[in-house]
């Protein structure tokens, strides 16, 4: 079920108004998981089935772990969490990949090894919520936390609707004790959950789908040379169409969260606006980095254990992370990419220092350029269906070979370019600024003309609306 879909404007109109109506704590939650049990089998029924065994394992384990007091039998219980969790993710999510490879290992070694097709079906969403559960499990042996009292409390939070299938990635601690208590939303947050799945779903079908697609479609399903101009404008297409997407998801699962009165983290803070890479990190899909930084590259020695440890560190965390986004070579070399970018930062920072020209507003934009230039770089092989697609587009990108083939037409030419640059403007100008601080500073009729605008645009557009992109993670 898609939130850009007539079926989720009339589920949503339901599940507010049971959230609202004069019935028990108990019996609202237990209406939220039903709601939520709906919304995913929404896809393939299923599927269902694989949230149940997340749901039960990591709740048995947590309990059985919490009592435990000698290392080993933790230690075992956590691995059998961790087995079950990443056995699901791998089997459905990398078993083809892992297979393909094997097939054309052994074919390297003189070996004709024939199997037969990998036609199995990822689970829409499956990478989120199970290291949403794997949050839990670790911060119990970790003994962060408790576990939950309840288990419907428990089993709302892994399949709670809003951030089920394409986060943000909320950590038991933030969203588990919201559970406990009884909450409605306020009028101020129903207001404000509005306006954010308003400006979300602005994002999503209107600049997402609307504005930048094509383009990105265009360029990247291109058989033949470009020229330097479109594979430029189709990366930088893409770049602002991944963003729209995936932040347009994201603010909206928070503003349909907040009409049923829960906070979810926020997941984006103008990312294109980054001065530098670690800052790209603290600022890009937050609750994905600060669960591998938590839970990976502290656990692996962080910082703590010398220059080539930390820069290792760095490296396999961004090389796990690019392998969480697809099982395929192309994203593996994405975060290898970006492991690469926070090493040499890090590394330049301990030989240069702090100089002060690096303050300078002149400076600090150039940083910001050559961040998102560099970033770009990366999106080629996170967007390309092949590294012969990607190599292909690198090659015209950095040489800028004219002789390629010209694909987009004038007009996207010209809204690409107006689209991208409204984007990077509206970023910088929001870098250090929050959005309900704007939106508060701006009168009454100002706020109610862009709000029945971004409306008008989301109706209009809708009909070439597709599925968000974070779905096939």
């Amino acid at each position: 079920m898609l939130f850009n879909s007539l079926t989720f404007i009339a589920f949503f109109a339901l599940v507010l108004a049971l959230h609202n109506a004069p019935l028990s704590w108990t019996t609202k939650k237990a209406n939220l998981l039903i709601a939520s049990y709906l919304f995913y089998a929404a896809w393939n029924p299923p599927f269902v089935v694989l949230l149940w065994l997340s749901t039960v394992v990591d709740w048995v384990v947590a309990k059985r772990m919490f009592l435990e007091q000698r290392a080993r039998q933790r230690k075992m219980l956590l691995a059998a969490s961790v087995i079950v969790n990443l056995g699901v993710l791998g089997y459905f999510k990398y078993g083809g990949f892992l297979l393909e490879n094997f097939v054309a290992l052994a074919a390297t070694a003189g070996i004709d090894y024939q199997v037969p097709d990998w036609s199995i079906i990822l689970p829409v969403g499956i990478s989120f919520y199970t290291f949403q559960t794997m949050a839990y499990s670790l911060d119990i042996y970790l003994r962060r936390a408790e576990p939950s009292k309840s288990f419907l409390d428990f089993a709302l939070f892994v399949t709670f609707f809003p951030q089920l299938v394409a986060g943000p990635i909320v950590r038991p601690t933030h969203l588990l004790p919201q559970f406990a208590v009884p909450r409605v939303a306020t009028p101020k947050q129903l207001y404000w959950g509005l306006g954010l799945m308003t400006i979300g779903l602005f994002q999503k079908i209107v600049v997402a789908d609307g504005l930048l697609a094509q383009s990105a479609d265009m360029v990247f399903g291109a058989s033949a040379m470009l020229h330097p101009l479109d594979a430029w404008l189709g990366t930088l297409a893409f770049s602002g169409q991944i963003f729209a997407d995936f932040a347009g998801y994201s603010t909206t699962a928070i503003g349909v969260a907040l009409t049923l009165g829960f906070g979810l983290p926020d997941n984006f803070r103008y990312p294109y606006a980054s001065i530098g890479f670690s800052d790209f990190w603290r600022r890009w899909h937050i609750s994905l980095s600060s669960w591998l930084r938590d839970y990976l590259y502290f656990p692996l020695g962080g910082n703590r254990k010398g220059n080539l440890r930390t820069y290792a560190n760095l490296m396999t965390t961004m090389l796990l992370g690019g392998l969480w986004h697809g099982a395929s070579w192309t994203f593996v070399v994405w975060g290898g990419l970006h492991g690469f970018y926070l090493a040499a930062e890090r590394w330049l920072k301990k030989r240069v220092g702090d100089w002060p020209v690096w303050s300078t507003k002149g400076m600090q934009i150039a940083l910001a350029v050559l961040t998102y230039v560099l970033v770009n770089i990366t999106w080629v092989f996170f967007r390309a269906e092949d590294f012969t697609t990607a190599w292909r587009m690198i090659d015209t990108m950095v040489t800028f070979n004219m002789d390629g083939q010209v694909v987009l037409p004038p007009i996207l030419i010209i809204q690409t370019v107006v689209t991208i640059s409204t984007m990077l403007v509206a970023h910088w100008y929001m870098r250090d600024r929050k959005l309900d601080e704007v939106i508060g500073s701006m009168p009454a009729w100002l706020v109610g003309l862009v709000w029945g605008v971004l409306l008008t645009l989301i109706v209009i557009t809708q009909g070439g609306s597709a599925a968000f992109i974070y779905f096939q993670f």
